[in-house]
């Protein structure tokens, strides 16, 4: 390797020293031990063009070990992204394109990383997405996706479980198009690994069926890491991790020690820095121009890959236009006209059915349409009902078990990991409509992943089936109560409780519009009644009347399963003279994002609303003066006994309800949409 470098890797090290010491919080070890990869990673082999960022055949780069991300910025600035020097200085500032770790409103980055192991997973997805772009798309002579996945990760990374779950099934699926580097720097903020890891990685990976490759120097050896890239590309049928031996903090005085994991260096210890690398210690952020030269031609490579896939796609339009159509659309972020015509119709005429089948229904009437339609189920299939028929599974198409252009993934186990390789597969682009099933109460198992799906704004849908203790005889291990009071807290989420078939076709209907808002549908085990006045178009609006009279001084609302009992409530109140109003409240946060006037039209001063829904009456609050709810476990029973015992009747509605306007009678009864709390 030439002296350049080693000096653009030690300028590396030192702009990545100064970004923490001027933030005065960050973590250098990690950046400073890596930084030669990185720089024979992003110089020598990552197709990448600043100047297109959403170039979708661009190699994608995730950094899982993120509180690293001060090497991320330096990496994005050097190769001609837009994150200048000034935006180093701003990191970890407020409204900064620099923050504490990666997050994709940055430019350049593809995920929001931070809780160590979800990025690697992340890869996995993105690895997904780009093996069955290709096996969709590409053409004799016309390799129009061939984009690799690289990642970094760390001991932090393996140590999560949702690392174990990704990485499991990649080996499975056998994604030689993901390449990892293991950063085995034997540290963490506890200090040395061993006295709580000490487990061989290499071996683990190995078993789940990757190669793995060894760089024993990765401080200085860069011949070494370029060949191991090198090598790990020749690998088509397996993802490659491979495993880099650094220093954490290479080059300071406490280099090796947890000591600087998270901490900035001292002052003493920059200024030795500087001066071992043959740099001014009296000067910060500053880069060399043959350094700035140096990447400047790295830049102008990508520009040409980019310019040479533009030709390429070209001429594949001309010989495939109605594919090359399609991926322009689907590039576009727009769904096919017309689709959402094919969203089933129901009237009251209908026969009762499970809204898990209904949601099954819309699966078979849209595949077919959408060809960004990619999902699977955490080994649920037949009780999720996920896999339309007739469906592919996406699978190595040597293994007889499908082909990399199906589209139905078979997740295993995997909650977290599925969770956060939906992320991934969002992230790829290509306007990829992504879901996975599994039952409402697990998919707490990946709330971490669903957390940064709103965060980041990834459109996935989580279909969430056996909603409620309506799933009978599997008992409060597996009956949610505290599941949706948990995902309607977090902001920019979709959580969607369809009570009827028109409802299933309203949540689905704006969960694939959705371009940054990601959607749980909770969905029944048993039949729920087609209702009489519901509509695609009035459930759009996450809530609205479903049954109305006139006078009414009581509204009823509810969701999934129980706004037919509130129906049925509402009937029987009305004809003892107290008339009720219901309504349907299927997605708290489409509602609220409905105009005021719309909203209070639903609930208007002067009538006292009673929520009703068979999960805690946690965060009903915001729109009802009185609760029926379930504020404790549930019981292993067949459902109708349940909904007996826990009082989901009639009688016991109607009760409550009179109870309800007794007391409010007389008093001024304000609108909760208006309370100052």
């Amino acid at each position: 390797m030439s002296d350049i470098t080693t000096k653009a890797i030690n300028s590396i090290r030192v702009l990545a020293v100064d970004t923490v010491a001027k933030a005065n919080s960050g973590h250098p070890g990690a950046p400073m031990g890596m930084a030669p990869a990185a720089h024979i990673l992003f110089s020598k082999f990552l197709k990448t063009n600043p100047k297109n960022p959403q170039w979708i055949n661009r190699d994608r780069f995730i950094l899982s070990n993120g509180h690293a991300v001060a090497l991320l910025y330096v990496m994005l600035h050097l190769i001609g992204y837009d994150i200048s020097i000034d935006d180093l200085k701003q990191f970890r500032q407020l409204n900064s394109k620099t923050p504490g770790h990666p997050e994709s409103e940055t430019p350049g980055i593809d995920v929001t990383t931070g809780p160590l192991g979800q990025g690697i997973s992340n890869a996995v997805g993105l690895a997904i997405a780009q093996a069955n772009f290709a096996a969709t798309y590409n053409k004799p002579n016309y390799e129009i996706s061939n984009n690799y996945t690289y990642t970094f990760f760390g001991d932090g990374c393996m140590m999560e479980g949702v690392a174990s779950e990704a990485c499991s099934l990649a080996g499975h699926l056998q994604l030689g198009n993901l390449i990892a580097f293991y950063d085995d720097n034997k540290i963490s903020i506890d200090g040395a690994t061993n006295m709580a890891f000490t487990e061989d990685v290499s071996k683990r990976l190995e078993s789940y069926g990757w190669e793995v490759l060894h760089v024993s120097n990765a401080d200085t050896d860069y011949s070494a890491l370029s060949n191991a890239i090198e090598k790990a590309k020749l690998s088509k049928d397996k993802p490659t991790c491979i495993k880099m031996t650094t220093t954490i903090g290479y080059g300071s005085l406490n280099q090796g020690t947890s000591g600087v994991h998270g901490s900035p260096l001292k002052p003493d210890d920059i200024k030795q820095l500087k001066e071992k690398f043959g740099m001014d210690p009296n000067q910060s952020f500053t880069v060399s121009q043959d350094v700035y030269d140096y990447y400047s031609k790295i830049i102008s490579q990508g520009e040409e890959e980019n310019n040479k896939w533009n030709e390429l796609f070209d001429a594949y339009s001309q010989e495939y236009p109605e594919e090359a159509m399609e991926i322009k659309r689907r590039c576009d972020y727009k769904l096919p006209s017309n689709w959402e015509k094919l969203l089933p119709i129901y009237t009251s005429n209908d026969k009762p059915l499970a809204s898990r089948k209904m949601s099954e229904i819309v699966l078979g009437k849209l595949e077919q349409a959408l060809p960004e339609l990619i999902g699977g189920s955490a080994d649920l299939t037949p009780s999720n009902l996920t896999r339309w028929t007739d469906a592919i599974d996406f699978q190595p198409p040597q293994t007889g078990l499908g082909n990399y252009k199906g589209r139905y993934i078979r997740y295993g186990v995997r909650e977290h990991g599925m969770g956060a390789i939906m992320n991934g597969i969002a992230a790829y682009g290509a306007n990829y409509k992504t879901y996975g099933g599994t039952f409402l109460n697990f998919v707490s198992y990946a709330a971490g992943a669903v957390r940064l799906s709103a965060l980041s704004g990834h459109p996935v849908i989580w279909v969430a089936t056996h909603d409620s203790i309506g799933l009978g005889e599997d008992g409060p291990t597996h009956q949610p109560i505290e599941t949706l009071a948990h995902f309607r807290s977090i902001p920019n989420l979709m959580v969607w409780r369809p009570a009827d078939g028109n409802e299933v076709s309203a949540a689905y209907k704006v969960s694939l519009e959705s371009i940054e808002t990601p959607s749980i549908i909770a969905l029944t085990r048993q039949n729920l009644p087609q209702l009489e006045n519901s509509s695609i178009e009035k459930a759009s609006k996450g809530g609205y009347i479903v049954y109305d009279v006139q006078d009414a001084r009581l509204i009823l609302v509810a969701t999934g399963s129980e706004v037919s009992l509130a129906i049925d409530s509402a009937k029987k109140l009305t004809e003892q003279g107290v008339p009720t109003r219901v309504v349907s409240l299927p997605d708290f946060l489409t509602f609220d994002k409905q105009s005021y006037d719309y909203r209070k039209s639903i609930f208007p001063d002067g009538l006292p609303v009673i929520s009703i829904e068979v999960m805690t009456t946690f965060g009903w609050g915001k729109y009802s003066h009185a609760h029926i709810g379930l504020d404790r476990f549930g019981a292993s029973a067949p459902a109708g006994e349940l909904f007996q015992k826990f009082g989901f009747t009639v009688d016991n509605v109607v009760e409550k309800a009179i109870k309800t306007d007794e007391y409010y009678k007389g008093k001024e009864v304000l609108s909760r949409l208006d309370s100052p709390f």
